[in-house]
């Protein structure tokens, strides 16, 4: 049986730029097995010689920062000028995932009682399987990939075919940092029954999955098949009220930036924006005023701010989204921008756009757009707006707008989302480690030991005064 050729197409242009042999089933078998008998070993090392080989690599990621964000933004489109930034802020949260680890992989102390020493010990689990994305590649991985191994644990990394060189470049400094062979392994594979394979077999204790919504249930399905636990990381569709006390410039500057960074890529990009009837139309004028100034163009440029969607298919879905959100009843108000109406020839180049008087018939504000699409709906209150933004099976990330931080606080209680901000889009914060998934519910490696997250309305708030 021959094995797979996988093609990197350039969402720049559309053409082939990089192609990797798929795994063999042969290799697919031998690296669990690896991956199982090298665990024997590395879970006995010591938490400090792990820390030491991890801020080896981190330093050795670091000195790589600019040419690793050239493969970025040509392998998945993100403008060059931000490409480097996610390399630092990946680095920053391992540094913290180091920092932290010491006590939380501590033993818990149990109810003291005389004739008995109780306690909790926290223990690797062993082989993980980790499924990252493209869109932020280096953050994702760094999610799972440093907890686990800082726990004692052997990892097998899947990347996405769009961004094949991650895992290479990762492989490669960790072996230069004194990781043992075998530790970290990784292939590439574009084959769903492969992946279901690796999935399936018993060697592999645990498995992370970033990604979309119906990869992770096929993910979550296939490994129903045994017991093991399964930690996702999926979609969303997130949503930010705009109080009518706000500073509507900033919020309004804040916004676009959380709409369509990253060309609305990202999982907990804003999708649906709430804004006060007392100053939607003052709100509309200032994103207006906010896109004027962004450019759309090569993303090599460091002029640049906005490239292109990944694919072809996203391009359409993108599309798709605006035109039922039109045809219902919605206006097109982005202004005029020559960037926007004079895109590049080639590639998937999709104008930032921005949407009113949109609701909740529209596709554009139930289903996940993932594009650079700002859609701005009137509410008359707290009240409504909250219901609004508790009206969608997603529940990653929210945000709320307002002056008056307290109330910001009161009414993230009541949002129901794994992530609630209070003046902030999503923020890459060291200690952003928790995402809620579909459900509502998220679990991940993270301190040695699988931890089962049901996170109430705000899991965790975020403020800025």
């Amino acid at each position: 049986m021959s094995v797979e050729v996988i093609t990197t197409i350039s969402p720049t242009t559309n053409e082939p730029i990089l192609t990797r042999n798929g795994v063999s089933a042969a290799e697919l078998e031998d690296l669990p097995r690896l991956a199982a008998e090298t665990f024997k070993t590395w879970r006995g090392t010591s938490l400090t010689d792990r820390q030491i080989i991890i801020r080896k690599f981190l330093k050795l990621l670091g000195d790589k920062k600019d040419e690793l964000a050239e493969e970025l933004t040509v392998q998945m489109g993100r403008p060059i000028a931000y490409t480097g930034v996610e390399v630092t802020t990946a680095i920053k949260r391992a540094e913290y995932l180091v920092k932290i680890s010491e006590d939380a992989l501590k033993d818990t102390e149990g109810e003291h009682e005389k004739g008995f020493k109780r306690f909790i010990r926290k223990v690797p689990v062993g082989p993980v399987l980790i499924i990252f994305p493209w869109n932020y590649p280096y953050l994702t991985l760094i999610n799972s990939l440093i907890p686990a191994l800082l726990s004692g644990n052997t990892v097998i990394l899947k990347p996405s075919p769009q961004t094949p060189t991650i895992v290479e470049q990762v492989s490669k400094l960790f072996a230069e940092a004194g990781l043992p062979a075998g530790v970290v392994q990784y292939f590439h594979c574009g084959s769903p029954l492969m992946i279901e394979s690796l999935v399936r077999n018993p060697a592999v204790s645990h498995v992370c999955f970033t990604g979309s919504v119906a990869g992770g249930l096929a993910v979550q399905k296939t490994a129903a098949d045994r017991i093991v636990n399964v930690g996702l990381e999926l979609g969303g569709k997130d949503p930010a009220y705009v109080r009518g006390d706000v500073d509507i410039e900033w919020a309004a500057a804040e916004i676009v930036d959380g709409s369509i960074f990253n060309s609305g890529q990202s999982c907990c990009a804003i999708e649906r924006v709430y804004v006060d009837e007392q100053i939607y139309d003052s709100f509309i004028k200032a994103a207006q005023k906010v896109l004027i100034g962004y450019k759309v163009g090569d993303p090599l440029s460091k002029e640049t701010h906005i490239g292109p969607v990944i694919s072809k298919r996203s391009k359409e879905t993108i599309e798709a989204h605006i035109k039922d959100a039109l045809d219902k009843g919605a206006r097109d108000a982005t202004p005029e921008n020559p960037t926007f109406s004079n895109l590049p020839p080639k590639g998937n180049f999709v104008k930032p756009t921005l949407l009113v008087d949109v609701n909740h018939r529209m596709t554009v504000m139930t289903e996940e757009t993932f594009g650079p699409v700002i859609s701005v709906m009137k509410v008359k209150s707290d009240e409504e707006a909250v219901s609004l933004m508790n009206d969608s099976e997603f529940g990653l990330t929210a945000s709320i707008w307002t002056k008056d931080t307290d109330k910001g606080y009161q009414l993230a209680e009541q949002v129901e989302a794994g992530t609630v901000f209070v003046n902030r889009a999503d923020f890459p914060s060291p200690a952003s480690l928790l995402c809620s998934q579909l459900t509502g519910a998220s679990s991940f490696v993270s301190a040695n030991v699988i931890l089962r997250i049901l996170p109430g309305p705000a899991g965790r708030i975020q403020a800025k005064a």
